[in-house]
């Protein structure tokens, strides 16, 4: 009786264990819904935090869609609150091409 429920604990920790994980990523909202002055912050946010870890990337050689899953990936590893995620994407996509 002991085998069968150690079978079926292990069984039920692997299972739970292979499941999807439930994504927590944001996605930003459309066309830039920050200030001027967030949009500011944004780009300090982005020259400091992102520039701290690796090279700056062009903002003109992604898409606004390519910058949501850069974005989605980078800011859980820059601790970027969700209001920090949204200015940064919004000056991000602010700077033309």
């Amino acid at each position: 009786m002991k085998k069968i429920i150690a079978v079926a604990s292990f069984t039920a920790v692997l299972l739970a264990s292979c499941t999807p994980k439930v994504s927590t990523a944001t996605t930003p909202t459309g066309p830039a819904t920050s200030t001027a002055e967030q949009i500011a912050q944004g780009k300090t946010i982005f020259e400091n935090s992102c520039g701290r870890c690796h090279k700056l990337p062009d903002p003109t050689k992604h898409s606004s869609v390519q910058w949501v899953g850069i974005m989605n990936a980078m800011a859980p590893k820059a601790k970027l609150t969700d209001e920090q995620h949204q200015w940064v994407y919004d000056y991000i996509v602010s700077v033309k091409k």
